[in-house]
């Protein structure tokens, strides 16, 4: 069945962190890990999160303490407080505001040949943050975990999402970042899927992943 509609996950796919506010409990300790190390922790943290994940249909709430253990382990900083601090800075929507340069010109590239959307694990202001990086009119419809109560890779979510456009499952097709919530929990609930890999935490594994949007459309067309 040809695919129909394209959503898009937001975190580290459309928006990336903002690490100066993320990351200011350790920079106020004038600690600044580079971005190696980042990317090096990011495919540490989804390896082992997707190990947890594959065999049943948790929800993500566990990814970010294990990155920041991790990415404090590997920095030899005690956790006391600070992992606490970082998890809750991960986990507020506006702080997801770096956003790629053409982003906006690939997603009006996309929507000639596709119907857009967003499905995202947020706390219901993934709109708002959309919006103020100029990107949300680019969407017809936005579901954010936040309002429909249930979050990624839950097929509720999906199925709202599927839903809000009209379009069944085998015609749509999903793109997020990590494999155990996104492309597992897509692709059971019937969505065909591409994981959106920067990190390039999945280059080893046989499974359909792009780099970019400029990647995404190369790969679609």
């Amino acid at each position: 069945m040809p695919a129909k509609a394209l959503f898009f996950d937001v975190g580290n796919t459309l928006l990336f962190p903002d690490r100066k506010r993320m990351l200011r409990a350790l920079h106020e300790r004038q600690v600044f890990p580079s971005d190696e190390l980042l990317k090096e922790i990011e495919r540490q943290t989804k390896h082992e999160f997707d190990s947890l994940l594959e065999g049943n249909s948790g929800v993500d709430h566990g990814f970010w303490h294990i990155y920041y253990s991790r990415l404090l382990a590997a920095l030899e900083i005690p956790e006391d407080g600070f992992r606490a601090d970082l998890v809750s800075r991960t986990r507020i929507s506006a702080n997801w505001c770096e956003i790629r340069p053409g982003t906006r010109e690939a997603l009006q590239r996309l929507a000639k040949h596709y119907r857009l959307a967003v499905i995202s694990n947020a706390d219901s202001k993934i709109a708002e943050v959309l919006s103020r990086c100029g990107i949300a009119d680019c969407f017809e419809t936005i579901t954010d975990s936040g309002v429909v109560g249930k979050e990624k890779p839950h097929p509720a979510i999906f199925a709202a999402a599927v839903r809000s456009l009209g379009v069944s499952p085998g015609e749509s097709i999903y793109v997020g970042d990590v494999y155990s919530v996104d492309y597992l929990g897509a692709t059971r609930f019937g969505m065909q899927s591409v994981l959106f890999d920067v990190a390039g935490a999945y280059r080893d594994r046989e499974l359909p992943r792009v780099e970019s949007l400029e990647e995404l459309e190369l790969r679609l067309a």
